[in-house]
């Protein structure tokens, strides 16, 4: 026997909504009470995935955790999303997901996801007034990161594939796009 979770028409979804839905595999977000589904990423989408996690997570202070996809933050009643990676305070995690908005969400584009990734997600991750947000593109590869200064997100770095560069926000690690998909 099969479950059906039945949304009402004309209304934005909640969060209750997601938790309602069946377990089926899918990644499914929720931005401004609309809902996003995602489908497997490729092969070069998860090697940057990984990579950048370990980077991350290897330079991570004691106080802080990097995480990578798939993990929850909840960004309001209406907006859940899953960035492919995040870092936050280890004290603002509970068992399940991210309460609150992290220190840094990153997304790694794919063909299906680069318009909601960099439009989309970029204007609710400033609205939710996440201090930094990094999007890497695998093809080509790149990193483009942008901060928060005051309501608004500033560009700080556009790092082609063979160039390094340092953050210093949330903390000091180098990245080079290339290594990000080896």
């Amino acid at each position: 026997m099969s479950v059906m979770t039945t949304l009402q028409r004309g209304h934005g979804l909640t969060i209750d909504d997601i938790e309602s839905m069946p377990d089926d595999g899918n990644r499914y977000e929720l931005i401004d009470g609309v809902l996003l589904v995602s489908p497997s990423p490729a092969t070069r989408h998860q090697r940057a995935v990984y990579n950048l996690w370990q980077l991350l997570n290897a330079a991570a202070p004691d106080d802080i955790w990097a995480m990578g996809a798939p993990f929850d933050v909840i960004l309001g009643r209406r907006t859940w999303v899953v960035p492919d990676v995040l870092v936050a305070p280890k004290a603002d995690y509970d068992d399940k997901r991210l309460p609150v908005p992290p220190l840094l969400a990153v997304e790694v584009l794919s063909p299906s996801n680069a318009i909601t990734d960099l439009n989309v997600k970029f204007d609710r991750y400033r609205r939710a007034a996440i201090p930094s947000y990094w999007v890497v593109d695998p093809r080509e590869p790149r990193l483009i990161v942008w901060e928060l200064r005051g309501e608004d997100y500033v560009e700080v770095a556009d790092v082609g594939a063979e160039e390094t560069w340092t953050a210093t926000r949330p903390y000091p690690v180098t990245i080079t796009p290339a290594r990000l998909v080896e």
